[in-house]
Protein backbone atom coordinates (compact mmCIF):
# COMPACT_ATOMS: atom_id res chain seq x y z
CA UNK A 1 0.00 0.00 0.00
CA UNK A 2 3.11 2.41 0.70
CA UNK A 3 4.38 1.84 -2.50
CA UNK A 4 1.05 2.71 -4.33
CA UNK A 5 0.90 5.81 -2.35
CA UNK A 6 4.36 6.75 -3.50
CA UNK A 7 3.98 6.00 -6.73
CA UNK A 8 0.91 8.31 -7.52
CA UNK A 9 2.59 10.85 -5.49
CA UNK A 10 5.74 11.10 -7.68
CA UNK A 11 3.06 10.68 -10.53
CA UNK A 12 1.37 13.71 -9.61
CA UNK A 13 4.61 15.51 -9.38
CA UNK A 14 6.70 14.66 -12.27
CA UNK A 15 3.36 15.21 -14.23
CA UNK A 16 2.48 18.62 -13.11
CA UNK A 17 6.71 19.17 -13.88
CA UNK A 18 6.30 18.55 -17.55
CA UNK A 19 3.29 21.04 -18.28
CA UNK A 20 4.31 24.98 -19.18
CA UNK A 21 1.96 26.80 -16.36
CA UNK A 22 -0.98 28.15 -18.13
CA UNK A 23 -0.45 31.50 -16.47
CA UNK A 24 2.92 31.72 -18.51
CA UNK A 25 1.14 32.01 -21.59
CA UNK A 26 -0.96 35.30 -22.59
CA UNK A 27 -3.04 34.79 -25.32
CA UNK A 28 -5.57 37.87 -27.14
CA UNK A 29 -8.34 36.26 -29.24
CA UNK A 30 -9.90 38.23 -32.65
CA UNK A 31 -12.09 41.08 -31.60
CA UNK A 32 -11.05 41.43 -27.52
CA UNK A 33 -11.94 43.93 -26.08
CA UNK A 34 -8.61 44.39 -24.38
CA UNK A 35 -6.47 43.94 -27.11
CA UNK A 36 -3.93 44.42 -24.92
CA UNK A 37 -1.46 42.31 -23.20
CA UNK A 38 0.35 43.75 -20.14
CA UNK A 39 2.66 41.83 -17.58
CA UNK A 40 4.80 42.68 -14.92
CA UNK A 41 7.36 40.26 -13.97
CA UNK A 42 9.92 41.17 -11.62
CA UNK A 43 9.83 44.82 -11.58
CA UNK A 44 9.49 45.27 -15.33
CA UNK A 45 6.51 46.09 -17.21
CA UNK A 46 5.90 44.10 -20.59
CA UNK A 47 3.09 44.97 -23.50
CA UNK A 48 2.57 43.84 -26.74
CA UNK A 49 -0.25 44.68 -29.09
CA UNK A 50 -0.85 45.09 -32.71
CA UNK A 51 -1.93 49.02 -33.55
CA UNK A 52 -4.39 49.50 -36.18
CA UNK A 53 -3.34 52.70 -38.71
CA UNK A 54 -4.24 55.94 -36.13
CA UNK A 55 -2.07 54.07 -32.98
CA UNK A 56 -4.82 51.80 -31.60
CA UNK A 57 -4.95 48.65 -30.45
CA UNK A 58 -6.91 46.44 -32.36
CA UNK A 59 -7.46 42.43 -33.65
CA UNK A 60 -9.57 43.30 -36.91
CA UNK A 61 -8.14 45.24 -39.76
CA UNK A 62 -9.17 45.63 -43.27
CA UNK A 63 -7.71 44.19 -46.22
CA UNK A 64 -4.88 46.99 -47.19
CA UNK A 65 -4.77 48.51 -44.34
CA UNK A 66 -1.20 48.65 -42.25
CA UNK A 67 -0.59 47.47 -38.48
CA UNK A 68 2.32 47.69 -36.53
CA UNK A 69 3.43 45.75 -33.99
CA UNK A 70 3.77 46.70 -30.72
CA UNK A 71 6.59 45.67 -28.14
CA UNK A 72 7.51 47.46 -24.82
CA UNK A 73 9.05 46.63 -21.90
CA UNK A 74 9.54 49.53 -18.60
CA UNK A 75 11.75 49.11 -16.02
CA UNK A 76 9.83 49.94 -12.61
CA UNK A 77 12.98 48.73 -10.47
CA UNK A 78 15.29 51.28 -8.57
CA UNK A 79 18.11 50.45 -10.19
CA UNK A 80 19.27 51.29 -13.95
CA UNK A 81 18.92 47.80 -16.38
CA UNK A 82 21.15 47.17 -19.28
CA UNK A 83 18.79 44.81 -21.44
CA UNK A 84 20.70 42.34 -24.11
CA UNK A 85 18.61 41.54 -27.24
CA UNK A 86 18.40 37.69 -27.25
CA UNK A 87 14.06 38.19 -27.17
CA UNK A 88 13.99 39.41 -30.43
CA UNK A 89 14.91 36.41 -32.26
CA UNK A 90 14.25 34.55 -35.63
CA UNK A 91 10.54 34.55 -34.46
CA UNK A 92 10.00 38.22 -33.46
CA UNK A 93 6.58 39.48 -34.40
CA UNK A 94 6.13 36.71 -37.06
CA UNK A 95 3.05 36.14 -38.43
CA UNK A 96 1.58 32.91 -39.17
CA UNK A 97 -1.93 32.83 -41.69
CA UNK A 98 -4.45 29.99 -39.59
CA UNK A 99 -5.19 27.47 -42.34
CA UNK A 100 -7.94 24.83 -41.42
CA UNK A 101 -5.43 22.01 -40.44
CA UNK A 102 -1.93 23.82 -40.43
CA UNK A 103 -0.15 27.49 -39.55
CA UNK A 104 1.32 28.97 -43.09
CA UNK A 105 4.64 30.84 -42.37
CA UNK A 106 3.87 34.45 -43.63
CA UNK A 107 6.97 36.06 -43.03
CA UNK A 108 8.21 39.19 -40.35
CA UNK A 109 8.04 42.85 -40.41
CA UNK A 110 11.57 43.32 -39.78
CA UNK A 111 14.31 42.46 -41.73
CA UNK A 112 17.51 42.65 -39.16
CA UNK A 113 19.01 44.17 -35.94
CA UNK A 114 21.62 47.01 -34.95
CA UNK A 115 21.61 47.51 -38.84
CA UNK A 116 23.44 50.68 -38.34
CA UNK A 117 27.27 49.88 -37.97
CA UNK A 118 28.38 51.11 -34.56
CA UNK A 119 31.33 50.38 -32.16
CA UNK A 120 28.93 50.30 -28.95
CA UNK A 121 27.37 47.95 -26.97
CA UNK A 122 24.47 46.35 -28.52
CA UNK A 123 22.77 46.47 -25.07
CA UNK A 124 19.33 48.85 -24.06
CA UNK A 125 19.96 50.86 -21.11
CA UNK A 126 16.54 52.12 -18.94
CA UNK A 127 16.87 53.76 -16.25
CA UNK A 128 14.17 53.58 -13.57
CA UNK A 129 10.90 54.55 -14.88
CA UNK A 130 11.97 54.60 -18.57
CA UNK A 131 10.17 52.47 -21.36
CA UNK A 132 11.80 51.07 -24.42
CA UNK A 133 9.46 51.02 -27.40
CA UNK A 134 9.66 47.94 -30.15
CA UNK A 135 7.38 49.15 -33.20
CA UNK A 136 7.27 47.80 -36.48
CA UNK A 137 4.51 48.75 -39.49
CA UNK A 138 3.71 45.80 -41.36
CA UNK A 139 4.76 47.77 -44.58
CA UNK A 140 7.34 49.95 -44.86
CA UNK A 141 6.42 53.41 -45.45
CA UNK A 142 7.55 56.50 -45.79
CA UNK A 143 6.23 57.63 -42.56
CA UNK A 144 6.31 54.13 -40.58
CA UNK A 145 9.79 52.44 -40.05
CA UNK A 146 10.68 50.29 -37.01
CA UNK A 147 11.93 51.12 -33.92
CA UNK A 148 15.91 50.95 -33.73
CA UNK A 149 17.44 48.68 -33.28
CA UNK A 150 14.73 46.65 -35.59
CA UNK A 151 15.57 47.51 -39.36
CA UNK A 152 13.75 47.41 -42.39
CA UNK A 153 15.04 47.02 -45.89
CA UNK A 154 12.48 45.78 -47.34
CA UNK A 155 8.38 45.94 -47.59
CA UNK A 156 6.04 43.41 -47.07
CA UNK A 157 2.77 43.18 -49.07
CA UNK A 158 -0.19 42.92 -47.65
CA UNK A 159 -2.00 40.27 -46.25
CA UNK A 160 -5.18 38.96 -47.75
CA UNK A 161 -8.33 38.37 -46.17
CA UNK A 162 -8.12 35.56 -43.55
CA UNK A 163 -7.00 34.68 -39.44
CA UNK A 164 -3.81 35.41 -38.60
CA UNK A 165 -1.76 34.61 -35.44
CA UNK A 166 1.57 35.68 -33.96
CA UNK A 167 3.48 35.17 -30.90
CA UNK A 168 6.38 36.56 -28.85
CA UNK A 169 8.53 34.13 -27.32
CA UNK A 170 10.35 35.83 -23.88
CA UNK A 171 13.97 35.26 -23.50
CA UNK A 172 14.67 38.37 -21.84
CA UNK A 173 18.28 38.93 -20.49
CA UNK A 174 18.92 41.85 -18.13
CA UNK A 175 21.84 42.98 -15.63
CA UNK A 176 21.43 45.32 -12.74
CA UNK A 177 24.77 46.41 -11.29
CA UNK A 178 26.67 43.52 -13.34
CA UNK A 179 24.35 40.49 -11.82
CA UNK A 180 22.34 38.79 -14.72
CA UNK A 181 18.98 38.13 -14.70
CA UNK A 182 16.63 35.80 -16.97
CA UNK A 183 13.16 36.01 -17.45
CA UNK A 184 11.85 33.09 -19.76
CA UNK A 185 9.21 30.65 -20.55
CA UNK A 186 6.69 33.55 -21.36
CA UNK A 187 4.53 33.28 -24.23
CA UNK A 188 2.57 36.29 -25.51
CA UNK A 189 -0.02 35.33 -28.84
CA UNK A 190 -2.21 38.02 -30.37
CA UNK A 191 -4.96 36.24 -32.61
CA UNK A 192 -5.93 38.58 -35.30
CA UNK A 193 -7.92 38.67 -38.72
CA UNK A 194 -7.79 40.73 -42.22
CA UNK A 195 -11.82 41.21 -43.25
Amino acid sequence: MKKLIVFLVLSALIGTGCEKEEEDMFEIDIGDKNAVIQKEVNGIEFKFCLLNEVGEPATVFKEGENFTFHFSFKNSKNDTISVTTEFVNDDFFRVYQISSDKLIDVGKPWTGLWCEYSIAAQEIELKPSFEKQLKCPWLLTENGAPDYPLCMSESKDYLDKGKYTSSVFLNFHYTIEGIKYIIDDLTFTINFEIL
